[in-house]
């Protein structure tokens, strides 16, 4: 274990230190005043609402719900064209197949919640198969929670393992492994639990479920950024940002898209690296588009 342990330890010393929480806020204030007026326009709107995870999860689900859900997808399209799509459709596993029968418009991804979601507390097993019967349904991409017990244990091996046994069933689609924050609460935490999905071919790192825990913060999309990036200049590869958990208004959603712009540039912006978990988000977007 200790040999196991040094070796992600190496792996986490190989990255910059994180900055303090006040340094933190500070260089998020920097970043917001340098770029939120320029990016309060419909063009950085239409960005966002091209970039949205549309998503339903809620334990009132059921087939008629997630058609009716998936039909305003479609209706948007027909009425009005100068909006973009939303980059994907997120529900739970389950529900795979009524989004497939019922999307209409192309670009639009099917993405579900997977892994014993969103505790991720089961048997690996368990999420394997999930995951599996999820992509033999259509899923085109898989959103999964990192294990957060065995992660604050220390117990980095076990959290590795199960990443990428669950990366291998997705067989070749989207994997994003949410941190989920607003449990993790150190920078430290976050920075270390971003390198490591990384590490295990995650291919967006996500901040949070939005359930029982604080949702998306510009602290911890920060953090998540610097690793991003840093990752890219290291090993010459891109991968994903996604924040989701209570993220409602489009001030907030430009607020995010600031961050993305300063600190990984314009490569970013664009749903094939960025997404934001929503549901009631799309309403105001649209709303500001009208």
């Amino acid at each position: 274990m200790i040999n196991m342990k040094s070796k992600f330890q190496e792996a986490f010393e190989g990255f910059s230190p994180v900055l303090s929480d006040e340094q933190i806020k500070a260089e998020i204030q920097k970043i917001i005043d340098k770029h939120y007026d320029s990016l309060n326009n419909k063009d950085s709107i239409k960005l966002i609402h091209s970039c949205v995870d549309l998503t339903s999860l809620n334990p009132t689900d059921h087939v008629d719900h997630i058609y009716n859900f998936v039909k305003q997808v479609n209706e948007l399209d027909e009425t009005n064209p100068t909006i973009p799509p939303v980059a994907a459709i997120c529900v739970y596993p389950n529900f795979v197949k009524t989004v497939k029968d019922a999307l209409m418009v192309q670009d639009v991804a099917i993405a579900c919640v997977s892994g014993a979601f969103p505790s991720s507390q089961s048997f690996l097993e368990t999420k394997i198969v999930e995951t599996g019967l999820a992509v033999a349904d259509g899923a085109d991409e898989v959103d999964i929670v990192l294990h957060l017990g065995n992660f604050l244990a220390g117990n980095y091996q076990e959290v590795a393992d199960e990443i990428q046994e669950i990366k291998a069933a997705c067989k070749g689609k989207k994997l994003k492994v949410i941190l989920e924050t607003g449990a993790l609460k150190k920078a430290e935490n976050i920075q270390r639990a971003s390198i490591l999905s990384l590490f295990c071919d995650a291919d967006f790192i996500k901040t949070s479920t939005g359930k029982e825990y604080p949702g998306a913060s510009l602290e911890a999309a920060y953090v998540m950024c610097q690793v991003l990036k840093e990752y890219d200049a290291k090993y010459g590869i891109k991968r994903g940002l996604k924040v989701s958990g209570g993220i409602r208004t489009t001030e907030e959603a430009i607020k995010y898209l600031c961050i993305v712009k300063e600190i990984l540039g314009d490569e970013w912006m664009n749903n094939k690296l960025f997404r934001v978990g929503a549901s009631s988000l799309v309403t105001d977007l649209q709303k500001r588009l009208d």
